[in-house]
This record gives structure tokens, sequence and C-alpha cells, in this order.
């Protein structure tokens, strides 16, 4: 594999000049705010701020790839996010469900399967682009929504409320090449300013739930 192949996937990027993607670098901060105010509500819950310090991983990953632009920047830009999605699944896993901490990891190692056998279905949909690799997750939130609103009501709502705000989110990442021709700027800085929200939201509804608080409690 070429580490430092140029890609150019994003229609604001004109060039391969480090600052052909202004807007799109810079909205990263949303990740690293949402990042730094969920850092001080997490206080005493070792798994939130886990999920922070990934949080904050997303933006500078994501950084990297909107202004150097090549292949081993895409990856850096796509492993935190994967890791992010692992650790709230072990998460709710864990102290949602109350699973073991063994039980708790091979549950959330399911989470590898179910996306291998998704992915191409939603790759059927071609409207999805190269967001279908991202549809998934929305789905997933809903079903474990779904499943825990007699469980726990507020948290199941969360999670609904998390779900559509990724969907939103992934409405604008799809639409970005698609709009360049009558909008050059593109779209995709929306889907970081709304992911920015939906993930510290995600972080805000497992600490409003308490369970986190009381795992580190035992």
């Amino acid at each position: 594999m070429d580490w430092t192949r140029a890609v150019d996937a994003y229609c604001e990027r004109t060039g391969p000049e480090y600052w052909s993607e202004p807007v799109n670098a810079v909205t990263n901060l949303a990740f690293v705010l949402a990042a730094a105010v969920m850092w001080q509500r997490a206080a005493g819950v070792p798994l939130a701020r886990a999920l922070c310090l990934v949080l904050g991983g997303i933006g500078v990953g994501s950084y990297l790839f909107h202004t150097h632009a090549e292949v081993w920047a895409g990856v850096a830009d796509v492993v935190p996010i994967g890791i992010f999605i692992l650790l709230y699944l072990y998460a709710m896993n864990r102290d949602a469900w109350g699973m073991g901490t063994s039980t708790a990891l091979v549950v959330t190692a399911l989470f590898i399967p179910y996306a291998i056998l998704l992915v191409p279905v939603f790759d059927l949909m071609p409207w999805l682009g190269s967001s279908a690799g991202y549809a998934p997750v929305p789905l997933l939130i809903l079903i474990y929504s779904i499943l825990l609103r007699r469980r726990l009501p507020g948290l199941a709502r969360g999670l609904a409320v998390g779900a559509a705000l990724l969907v939103v989110s992934l409405a604008f990442r799809t639409a970005d090449l698609p709009l360049c021709p009558q909008w050059p700027l593109g779209t995709h800085f929306v889907w970081h300013l709304l992911n920015g929200v939906m993930l510290g939201w995600m972080i805000a509804i497992y600490l409003r739930s308490g369970l986190g608080k009381r795992q580190a409690a035992r």
C-alpha cells in the first residue's frame, strides 16, 4: 500500500495543498470542544473520560486527513471513530445491560461481523455513497434504544435522539459531492459540526444515566 498516495474525496478540496480544505479542517474543533466540555462532566467516571480522549482523537485524526489528504491520514481519521464505537458499545453492554467484563467484550466484538454483513447491504443503496460504511451505526444505536426502552427509558430516549442526529449528520456527509457543482464549499463540514454535537451527546446521556459512576464506585 502507498501510504503517501494523495486522496481527493471531498468537494472543498481543489488541489494537493495543505490548506486546500480549510473549512473541513477547522471544523474538527467541534470534536475537540465537545471532548473538553464532557471531560469536566466525566470526572470520576473512567470509561466516560476514556470516551472523551477518543473523541478528541477523532478531531485530531480528521484534521490530519483534511490537511495532509493522504492514505496514512485517512487511517488516522477512521481508527479513532472505530475505537469510539467499540468503547461506547462496551459501556452499554457492561453498564446498561449489566454484563460482566468478559461477556461485554465478546458482545462488543460482535459489532465487527455485524458491520461486515450490513455494509454490503447499504452499498446497494447508491444514494448513500461512501456513507454506506457508517450506516450500520445509527441502526445499531436505534436497536439498543428499542431494546432498552423498558429497562432504562431515559437512556433509551437519549439513544434515539443520538441515532436521529447521526442520520441527519450522515445526510450532509452524503450530499457533499452530489451538491458540489451548486455549492463548491461542500457540506462535509456540517458532518463535523453535527457529529461533534452527537458524540458529545452520547457521552452526556451515558453520564446522565449514572451507570458509569455506579460501576466506578464498585
